[in-house]
């Protein structure tokens, strides 16, 4: 046998036993996360995922002090002191600085929550928010209000509770001149005088939007 035969046989040999190896379709995804059980396609991502549970944050925002565990978080985080928000829901008016984040809100507008807590049943849109939800049944992560003692899964959460304790209302709609005790809920009364509305029929499930003017 000459060597060019050899050759040739050994390349064939190499193909036969790639063959016969599993083959990976293109968004499988094979490697799981033993903390939190989410799964990755490619093992890199994984290992760089698993920074996340030890706790380390060693990326830190040099506006805000802000730490993170991963580069890409901190440069995810960087755009929101720049004060552009180039992303807007047509629905609602609320804006964000990232796409990705506009296209996860526009779900909380479909009506469809697909995510619900196995502890207490409540529902959500995003599996994320059912994820924080579960820090107020684990006692994990949570924020506490000194002066009722109720739980929060978010600072931001907190923050908008303690309002509650005030009777102070710094926040005026410039068009009616309701006020109110957090931007929150003013941004939310504002929707009512000109904003979009989802409206969705309870007999055929079609979905049609009512322009609300009221001004």
């Amino acid at each position: 046998m000459s060597s060019t035969q050899k050759v040739r046989k050994i390349s064939q040999c190499q193909r036969s036993q790639e063959a016969d190896k599993p083959h990976r379709r293109k968004g499988d995804k094979t490697y799981t996360c033993d903390e939190c059980g989410k799964n990755f396609a490619l093992k890199h991502k994984l290992k760089q995922h698993q920074v996340i549970h030890t706790g380390v944050k060693a990326y830190s925002c040099d506006l805000c002090g802000k730490s993170f565990s991963l580069k890409s978080h901190l440069k995810q985080h960087q755009p929101i002191h720049s004060g552009v928000k180039a992303y807007s829901c047509d629905q609602c008016g609320r804006a964000f600085t990232h796409s990705s984040s506009l296209q996860r809100h526009l779900v909380t507008h479909s009506g469809i929550k697909a995510y619900s807590c196995d502890i207490c049943g409540k529902t959500f849109s995003l599996k994320q928010s059912r994820n924080i939800h579960l820090r107020i049944h684990t006692r994990h992560d949570v924020y506490c209000c000194d002066q009722c003692g109720k739980h929060f899964a978010k600072h931001t959460d907190l923050q908008r509770h303690m309002f509650t304790h005030t009777e102070e209302r710094p926040y005026k709609c410039d068009l009616c001149e309701k006020t109110f005790k957090s931007p929150h809920y003013l941004r939310e009364h504002q929707q009512i005088h000109t904003r979009m509305r989802l409206y969705k029929c309870s007999y055929c499930e079609v979905c049609i939007y009512i322009c609300i003017l009221s001004f």
